[in-house]
Protein backbone atom coordinates (compact mmCIF):
# COMPACT_ATOMS: atom_id res chain seq x y z
CA UNK A 1 0.00 0.00 0.00
CA UNK A 2 1.15 3.54 -0.77
CA UNK A 3 -1.09 5.36 1.70
CA UNK A 4 0.55 8.06 3.86
CA UNK A 5 -0.55 6.08 6.95
CA UNK A 6 0.98 2.66 7.71
CA UNK A 7 -1.43 -0.29 8.25
CA UNK A 8 0.37 -1.18 11.51
CA UNK A 9 -0.61 2.17 13.08
CA UNK A 10 -1.72 1.79 16.71
CA UNK A 11 -5.18 3.28 17.29
CA UNK A 12 -5.84 6.08 19.74
CA UNK A 13 -6.82 4.82 23.21
CA UNK A 14 -9.29 6.15 25.80
CA UNK A 15 -8.72 6.77 29.50
CA UNK A 16 -11.50 5.40 31.78
CA UNK A 17 -13.16 8.11 33.89
CA UNK A 18 -15.94 8.33 36.45
CA UNK A 19 -17.50 11.47 34.95
CA UNK A 20 -17.35 12.91 31.46
CA UNK A 21 -15.41 16.15 30.92
CA UNK A 22 -17.39 19.17 29.82
CA UNK A 23 -16.51 22.26 27.83
CA UNK A 24 -16.44 23.56 24.29
CA UNK A 25 -13.18 21.69 23.55
CA UNK A 26 -14.86 18.27 23.80
CA UNK A 27 -16.77 16.17 21.25
CA UNK A 28 -18.84 13.20 22.37
CA UNK A 29 -19.57 9.92 20.57
CA UNK A 30 -21.29 6.65 21.48
CA UNK A 31 -18.90 3.87 22.48
CA UNK A 32 -19.91 0.91 20.33
CA UNK A 33 -19.95 -2.68 21.58
CA UNK A 34 -17.75 -4.33 18.96
CA UNK A 35 -14.23 -4.76 17.59
CA UNK A 36 -12.08 -1.67 17.14
CA UNK A 37 -10.87 -1.70 13.54
CA UNK A 38 -8.61 0.43 11.36
CA UNK A 39 -9.44 0.10 7.65
CA UNK A 40 -7.08 0.95 4.79
CA UNK A 41 -7.95 1.10 1.10
CA UNK A 42 -5.56 1.71 -1.77
CA UNK A 43 -7.46 0.97 -4.96
CA UNK A 44 -8.35 -2.72 -4.91
CA UNK A 45 -6.16 -3.43 -1.86
CA UNK A 46 -8.09 -3.58 1.42
CA UNK A 47 -6.63 -4.16 4.89
CA UNK A 48 -8.60 -4.40 8.15
CA UNK A 49 -6.54 -4.32 11.35
CA UNK A 50 -7.58 -4.95 14.95
CA UNK A 51 -6.74 -2.79 17.95
CA UNK A 52 -3.93 -5.23 18.78
CA UNK A 53 -2.50 -5.07 15.24
CA UNK A 54 -3.97 -8.42 14.15
CA UNK A 55 -5.35 -8.78 10.60
CA UNK A 56 -9.16 -8.93 10.39
CA UNK A 57 -9.57 -8.75 6.60
CA UNK A 58 -10.43 -12.42 5.95
CA UNK A 59 -13.07 -12.51 8.69
CA UNK A 60 -15.28 -9.73 7.29
CA UNK A 61 -15.71 -10.22 3.53
CA UNK A 62 -18.89 -8.12 3.46
CA UNK A 63 -17.00 -5.11 4.85
CA UNK A 64 -14.20 -5.62 2.32
CA UNK A 65 -16.83 -5.66 -0.47
CA UNK A 66 -18.44 -2.48 0.88
CA UNK A 67 -15.10 -0.67 1.02
CA UNK A 68 -14.37 -1.70 -2.57
CA UNK A 69 -17.77 -0.33 -3.62
CA UNK A 70 -16.99 3.06 -2.08
CA UNK A 71 -16.12 5.76 -4.58
CA UNK A 72 -13.28 6.92 -2.30
CA UNK A 73 -10.40 4.83 -3.61
CA UNK A 74 -7.58 5.84 -1.22
CA UNK A 75 -8.51 6.19 2.44
CA UNK A 76 -7.58 5.21 6.00
CA UNK A 77 -10.31 5.29 8.63
CA UNK A 78 -10.85 4.33 12.27
CA UNK A 79 -14.05 2.71 13.45
CA UNK A 80 -15.84 -0.20 15.11
CA UNK A 81 -17.06 -3.49 13.66
CA UNK A 82 -20.46 -4.48 15.08
CA UNK A 83 -23.09 -7.12 14.29
CA UNK A 84 -26.73 -5.94 14.49
CA UNK A 85 -29.27 -8.32 15.99
CA UNK A 86 -32.83 -7.02 16.14
CA UNK A 87 -32.66 -3.51 17.58
CA UNK A 88 -29.37 -4.13 19.37
CA UNK A 89 -25.83 -5.39 18.74
CA UNK A 90 -24.66 -8.98 19.26
CA UNK A 91 -21.08 -9.24 20.49
CA UNK A 92 -21.23 -13.05 20.62
CA UNK A 93 -21.98 -13.20 16.89
CA UNK A 94 -18.98 -10.95 16.34
CA UNK A 95 -16.74 -13.33 18.30
CA UNK A 96 -17.82 -16.25 16.13
CA UNK A 97 -16.31 -14.53 13.09
CA UNK A 98 -12.78 -15.27 14.27
CA UNK A 99 -12.90 -18.76 12.81
CA UNK A 100 -10.33 -20.74 10.81
CA UNK A 101 -12.84 -22.10 8.26
CA UNK A 102 -13.53 -19.83 5.28
CA UNK A 103 -16.86 -21.59 4.67
CA UNK A 104 -17.99 -20.74 8.21
CA UNK A 105 -17.00 -17.10 7.78
CA UNK A 106 -18.91 -16.85 4.48
CA UNK A 107 -22.01 -18.36 6.08
CA UNK A 108 -21.95 -15.97 9.04
CA UNK A 109 -21.22 -12.95 6.82
CA UNK A 110 -24.47 -13.72 4.98
CA UNK A 111 -26.65 -14.72 7.92
CA UNK A 112 -25.33 -12.11 10.38
CA UNK A 113 -23.56 -9.41 8.36
CA UNK A 114 -21.41 -6.88 10.17
CA UNK A 115 -21.55 -3.09 10.01
CA UNK A 116 -18.47 -0.88 10.09
CA UNK A 117 -19.16 2.30 12.09
CA UNK A 118 -16.74 5.11 11.14
CA UNK A 119 -15.63 7.76 13.62
CA UNK A 120 -12.27 9.08 12.44
CA UNK A 121 -10.41 9.83 9.20
CA UNK A 122 -6.63 9.34 9.12
CA UNK A 123 -5.84 9.73 5.43
CA UNK A 124 -7.65 10.66 2.22
CA UNK A 125 -6.07 10.41 -1.19
CA UNK A 126 -2.38 11.22 -0.83
CA UNK A 127 -2.87 13.38 2.29
CA UNK A 128 -2.38 12.30 5.89
CA UNK A 129 -4.91 13.90 8.24
CA UNK A 130 -3.52 12.36 11.43
CA UNK A 131 -1.71 15.58 12.36
CA UNK A 132 -4.85 17.70 11.93
CA UNK A 133 -7.11 18.47 14.92
CA UNK A 134 -10.17 16.27 15.40
CA UNK A 135 -12.49 19.12 14.38
CA UNK A 136 -10.91 19.17 10.90
CA UNK A 137 -10.80 15.37 10.64
CA UNK A 138 -14.47 15.09 11.57
CA UNK A 139 -15.50 17.68 8.97
CA UNK A 140 -13.55 15.81 6.28
CA UNK A 141 -15.01 12.47 7.42
CA UNK A 142 -18.58 13.77 7.20
CA UNK A 143 -17.87 15.06 3.69
CA UNK A 144 -16.66 11.72 2.32
CA UNK A 145 -19.24 9.73 4.34
CA UNK A 146 -21.91 11.35 2.18
CA UNK A 147 -20.61 9.17 -0.67
CA UNK A 148 -20.78 5.85 1.21
CA UNK A 149 -22.46 2.98 -0.69
CA UNK A 150 -26.13 2.33 0.11
CA UNK A 151 -25.58 -1.26 1.27
CA UNK A 152 -25.67 -0.19 4.93
CA UNK A 153 -22.48 -2.11 5.67
CA UNK A 154 -20.56 1.12 6.41
CA UNK A 155 -22.04 4.09 8.26
CA UNK A 156 -20.99 7.22 10.14
CA UNK A 157 -21.09 7.29 13.94
CA UNK A 158 -22.98 10.29 15.36
CA UNK A 159 -21.03 12.96 17.23
CA UNK A 160 -22.14 15.94 19.29
CA UNK A 161 -20.93 18.73 21.55
CA UNK A 162 -24.34 18.86 23.31
CA UNK A 163 -24.27 17.22 26.75
CA UNK A 164 -28.07 16.77 26.67
CA UNK A 165 -27.65 14.51 23.63
CA UNK A 166 -24.95 12.58 25.49
CA UNK A 167 -27.33 11.94 28.38
CA UNK A 168 -29.82 10.47 25.90
CA UNK A 169 -27.13 8.16 24.50
CA UNK A 170 -26.08 7.07 27.97
CA UNK A 171 -29.69 6.19 28.78
CA UNK A 172 -29.60 3.84 25.79
CA UNK A 173 -26.55 1.94 27.04
CA UNK A 174 -27.41 -1.74 27.11
CA UNK A 175 -28.90 -1.81 23.63
CA UNK A 176 -25.51 -2.33 22.08
CA UNK A 177 -23.63 0.70 23.35
CA UNK A 178 -20.65 0.31 25.63
CA UNK A 179 -20.81 3.83 27.05
CA UNK A 180 -19.79 7.29 25.84
CA UNK A 181 -16.46 8.59 24.49
CA UNK A 182 -15.19 12.17 24.88
CA UNK A 183 -12.52 13.44 22.46
CA UNK A 184 -10.58 16.71 22.38
CA UNK A 185 -11.50 18.66 19.26
CA UNK A 186 -8.20 20.54 19.20
CA UNK A 187 -5.81 17.56 19.24
CA UNK A 188 -4.29 15.48 16.42
CA UNK A 189 -4.75 11.71 16.17
CA UNK A 190 -2.52 10.44 18.98
CA UNK A 191 -1.58 6.92 17.98
CA UNK A 192 -1.39 4.59 21.00
CA UNK A 193 -1.98 7.45 23.48
CA UNK A 194 -4.81 8.06 25.97
CA UNK A 195 -4.42 11.79 26.61
CA UNK A 196 -7.00 13.03 24.10
CA UNK A 197 -9.81 10.51 24.71
CA UNK A 198 -11.86 9.60 27.78
CA UNK A 199 -14.50 6.90 28.18
CA UNK A 200 -17.39 6.56 30.59
CA UNK A 201 -19.06 3.16 30.99
CA UNK A 202 -22.11 2.04 32.91
CA UNK A 203 -21.43 -0.33 35.79
CA UNK A 204 -23.81 -2.44 37.86
CA UNK A 205 -23.59 -4.74 40.87
CA UNK A 206 -24.87 -8.29 41.25
CA UNK A 207 -25.01 -10.81 44.09
CA UNK A 208 -23.58 -14.12 42.85
CA UNK A 209 -23.20 -17.63 44.24
CA UNK A 210 -19.64 -18.93 44.33
CA UNK A 211 -20.14 -22.24 42.51
CA UNK A 212 -16.47 -23.15 42.20
CA UNK A 213 -12.93 -21.86 42.16
CA UNK A 214 -9.61 -22.29 40.40
CA UNK A 215 -6.21 -22.52 42.03
CA UNK A 216 -3.64 -19.95 41.00
CA UNK A 217 -1.06 -21.10 38.44
CA UNK A 218 1.66 -23.26 40.05
CA UNK A 219 0.09 -22.72 43.46
CA UNK A 220 -2.36 -24.26 45.92
CA UNK A 221 -4.02 -20.99 46.88
CA UNK A 222 -7.17 -19.70 45.20
CA UNK A 223 -6.63 -17.76 41.99
CA UNK A 224 -10.23 -16.98 40.95
CA UNK A 225 -13.79 -17.54 42.04
CA UNK A 226 -16.34 -18.95 39.59
CA UNK A 227 -19.61 -17.06 39.80
CA UNK A 228 -23.12 -18.40 39.33
CA UNK A 229 -26.70 -17.15 39.03
CA UNK A 230 -29.88 -19.24 39.20
CA UNK A 231 -31.84 -19.29 35.93
CA UNK A 232 -35.63 -19.39 35.50
CA UNK A 233 -35.55 -23.20 35.80
CA UNK A 234 -33.81 -23.00 39.17
CA UNK A 235 -30.48 -24.26 37.83
CA UNK A 236 -27.20 -22.59 38.79
CA UNK A 237 -25.45 -21.27 35.66
CA UNK A 238 -21.80 -20.30 35.51
CA UNK A 239 -21.78 -16.62 34.50
CA UNK A 240 -18.22 -15.38 35.03
CA UNK A 241 -15.28 -15.06 37.39
CA UNK A 242 -13.69 -12.88 40.05
CA UNK A 243 -9.90 -12.84 40.22
CA UNK A 244 -8.99 -9.63 42.06
CA UNK A 245 -8.43 -11.34 45.43
CA UNK A 246 -5.92 -9.66 47.73
CA UNK A 247 -2.79 -11.73 48.20
CA UNK A 248 -2.96 -11.59 52.01
CA UNK A 249 -6.55 -12.92 51.98
CA UNK A 250 -5.91 -15.91 49.72
CA UNK A 251 -4.61 -18.53 52.22
CA UNK A 252 -7.57 -18.15 54.60
CA UNK A 253 -10.06 -18.01 51.73
CA UNK A 254 -8.51 -21.14 50.19
CA UNK A 255 -9.02 -23.08 53.42
CA UNK A 256 -12.63 -21.90 53.59
CA UNK A 257 -13.29 -22.91 49.99
CA UNK A 258 -11.65 -26.31 50.31
CA UNK A 259 -14.04 -27.19 53.18
CA UNK A 260 -16.94 -26.55 50.76
CA UNK A 261 -15.70 -28.64 47.80
CA UNK A 262 -18.61 -30.73 46.62
CA UNK A 263 -19.99 -31.90 43.27
CA UNK A 264 -21.54 -30.71 41.02
CA UNK A 265 -20.98 -27.01 41.77
CA UNK A 266 -23.03 -25.74 38.83
CA UNK A 267 -26.30 -27.52 37.99
CA UNK A 268 -26.95 -25.56 34.78
CA UNK A 269 -24.28 -24.26 32.42
CA UNK A 270 -20.89 -25.22 33.87
CA UNK A 271 -17.39 -23.91 33.14
CA UNK A 272 -16.07 -25.51 29.98
CA UNK A 273 -12.67 -26.97 29.29
CA UNK A 274 -9.78 -25.01 27.85
CA UNK A 275 -10.38 -23.14 24.63
CA UNK A 276 -7.93 -22.44 21.83
CA UNK A 277 -7.29 -19.07 23.49
CA UNK A 278 -6.48 -20.48 26.92
CA UNK A 279 -4.02 -22.81 28.58
CA UNK A 280 -4.71 -26.42 29.53
CA UNK A 281 -4.53 -25.40 33.19
CA UNK A 282 -7.42 -22.93 32.80
CA UNK A 283 -9.92 -25.77 32.29
CA UNK A 284 -9.35 -27.16 35.79
CA UNK A 285 -11.71 -26.08 38.57
CA UNK A 286 -13.08 -27.22 41.92
CA UNK A 287 -16.88 -27.43 42.44
CA UNK A 288 -18.40 -25.99 45.62
CA UNK A 289 -21.58 -26.44 47.59
CA UNK A 290 -23.73 -23.32 46.98
CA UNK A 291 -23.14 -21.59 50.33
CA UNK A 292 -21.16 -18.43 49.65
CA UNK A 293 -22.57 -15.23 48.13
CA UNK A 294 -20.42 -12.37 46.91
CA UNK A 295 -21.39 -8.95 45.54
CA UNK A 296 -19.46 -7.89 42.44
CA UNK A 297 -19.28 -4.94 40.07
CA UNK A 298 -19.57 -5.64 36.32
CA UNK A 299 -19.95 -3.66 33.11
CA UNK A 300 -21.46 -6.11 30.61
CA UNK A 301 -23.72 -9.13 30.80
CA UNK A 302 -24.29 -10.69 27.37
CA UNK A 303 -24.81 -14.22 26.13
CA UNK A 304 -25.46 -15.45 29.67
CA UNK A 305 -22.09 -14.25 31.01
CA UNK A 306 -20.26 -11.28 32.42
CA UNK A 307 -18.21 -10.15 29.43
CA UNK A 308 -15.14 -9.18 31.45
CA UNK A 309 -13.82 -10.05 34.87
CA UNK A 310 -15.74 -8.59 37.79
CA UNK A 311 -14.57 -6.55 40.81
CA UNK A 312 -15.12 -7.50 44.43
CA UNK A 313 -17.49 -5.36 46.53
CA UNK A 314 -18.21 -7.46 49.64
CA UNK A 315 -19.25 -10.85 50.92
CA UNK A 316 -23.00 -11.24 51.51
CA UNK A 317 -23.56 -13.66 54.42
CA UNK A 318 -26.98 -12.04 54.82
CA UNK A 319 -28.09 -13.13 51.33
CA UNK A 320 -29.53 -16.60 50.68
CA UNK A 321 -27.88 -18.27 47.65
CA UNK A 322 -31.26 -19.09 46.07
CA UNK A 323 -31.99 -15.36 45.92
CA UNK A 324 -29.10 -14.85 43.47
CA UNK A 325 -31.03 -15.06 40.21
CA UNK A 326 -30.76 -13.51 36.77
CA UNK A 327 -33.84 -11.41 37.65
CA UNK A 328 -31.54 -8.91 39.41
CA UNK A 329 -29.80 -8.01 36.14
CA UNK A 330 -30.95 -4.73 34.51
CA UNK A 331 -33.23 -4.98 31.48
CA UNK A 332 -32.48 -2.02 29.23
CA UNK A 333 -34.73 -1.10 26.32
CA UNK A 334 -32.43 1.32 24.53
CA UNK A 335 -31.60 0.69 20.88
CA UNK A 336 -28.07 1.35 19.69
CA UNK A 337 -29.15 1.01 16.06
CA UNK A 338 -31.54 3.95 16.46
CA UNK A 339 -28.47 6.19 16.80
CA UNK A 340 -27.34 5.09 13.34
CA UNK A 341 -30.64 6.13 11.79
Amino acid sequence: MKLPIAPDLAPMEAQPVGTLPTGSEWQYEPRWDGFRCLAFRDGSDIVLMSKAGKPLTRYFPEIVAALKAWSVRRVAVDGELVVPQGTSLDFNQLLQRIHPAASRIRKLSTEHPAVYVLFDLLAHGSRSLATKPLAARRTALERIAATLPHSGRICLSPATTDVAVVKHWFAAVGGGLDGVIAKRLDLPYQSGERTGMQKLKHTWTADCVVGGFRYATRSRVVGSLLLGLYNDAGKLDHVGFLSGIKRENRPALTRKLERLIKQPGFTGNAPGGPSRWSTERSGEWEPLAPRLVVEVVYDHFTGGRFRHGTSFVRWRPDKAPHQCTTAQLPRRKGSALALLG
